[in-house]
C-alpha cells in the first residue's frame, strides 16, 4: 500500500514535527508513506467571503498539481462520513482488497478545501463535526492509518 498525505500549510512546532516524524517510522513498517506539504496562500485582513474562495482555489490548484489519475483521493471534510477505528480499517482493507493500493489523503488549510479539489475527491472522511487544526489533523490522521494497519493485522495497540 502507498499512502500520500497532502497538507496545506507547513508544520511549525517542534512537537508536530515529532509526532508526524514517529507515526511516519511506524507506518513504514506497513506502507510506503509520501508526505508533501502545500505552501499556504496568505489571508488579507478582514478576508472577504471571495477573497477566501481565491486563497482556497490557488491552493487547491497547488494540491491538484500533485495527485496523479490513478490515485485514490480521500479528503477529510467535517460534511464527510465518519467512521469508527474498526470500520475504517474494513475501508481500508477493500481499498487493498479493490486495486486502490495508491490512496492520497488531503487535508486543507484554514479555509477549508476547494471546489476542484473536493470534485476530484473519491472519498471523503470526517473526524466528527468539531473543528481542529490543521496541524492536529495530520498528526490524528497518521495515528489512524498506524492504527488501522495494527487492526488488519490483529495485532496489539488498539484497544
Amino acid at each position: 500500500m502507498k499512502i500520500t498525505l497532502i497538507t496545506v500549510g507547513k508544520l511549525k512546532e517542534k512537537y508536530w514535527r515529532h509526532a508526524v516524524e514517529e507515526y511516519s517510522k511506524r507506518i513504514s513498517g506497513y506502507a510506503k508513506l509520501e508526505l508533501i506539504e502545500i505552501q499556504d496562500e496568505k489571508e488579507p485582513n478582514n478576508a472577504s467571503d471571495k477573497d477566501i474562495e481565491i486563497i482556497k482555489d490557488k491552493e487547491a490548484q497547488k494540491i491538484l498539481s500533485k495527485i496523479k489519475e490513478n490515485q485514490h483521493v480521500v479528503t477529510l471534510e467535517i460534511q464527510g462520513k465518519t467512521y469508527t477505528s474498526e470500520n475504517l480499517a474494513k475501508e481500508y482493507q477493500r481499498w487493498m482488497n479493490t486495486g486502490k493500493s495508491d490512496v492520497v489523503f488531503i487535508i486543507g488549510g484554514s479555509n477549508g478545501i476547494g471546489k476542484a479539489v473536493q470534485k476530484r475527491s473519491d472519498q471523503e472522511i470526517s473526524f466528527g463535526s468539531l473543528t481542529y487544526p490543521h496541524q492536529m489533523m495530520k498528526v490524528m490522521l497518521l495515528e489512524q492509518i498506524f492504527r488501522v494497519n495494527k487492526i488488519i493485522r490483529n495485532e496489539s495497540y488498539h484497544k
